[in-house]
């Protein structure tokens, strides 16, 4: 199964000590993808943010390169993500709300964290 991760999803291993890819997998996912918007937002956070935020991106940002890339830039994260979910039919790992509920909209499925410990369906 596939999920695109957003910038907030990446951010999850240093802010709340959960192994994303671990927890997809045991969700049932194999496919892994981020949005060169994604890329984008976390290389800002990088030069933008500081302490544990910037760590969290700069963390986020080697995560990456275990997912495959798709370039497609065209408008904010929120949307590219919405887009691309529904062309590739994949779910979508995020904790902004405002996202999931869009998503919720489209019937798209959402993963978040939950308890703080562990990712799970919305």
């Amino acid at each position: 199964m596939k999920v695109i991760i957003d910038t907030n999803g990446f951010m999850i291993p240093i802010q709340f000590g959960v192994d994303i890819f671990e927890e997809l997998k045991r969700l049932g996912f194999d496919e892994f993808f981020v949005p060169e918007a994604v890329i984008f937002e976390i290389e800002k956070l990088i030069k933008r943010e500081k302490g544990l935020d910037k760590t969290a991106a700069k963390v986020a940002r080697s995560m990456m390169d275990r997912c495959e890339r798709i370039n497609d830039t065209k408008g904010p994260a929120d949307d590219v993500i919405l887009r691309l979910a529904t062309e590739i039919g994949a779910a979508v790992l995020t904790n902004d709300i405002g996202l999931k509920r869009r998503l919720a909209e489209k019937g798209i499925q959402t993963i978040s964290l939950r308890q703080k410990n562990k990712l799970d369906f919305v």
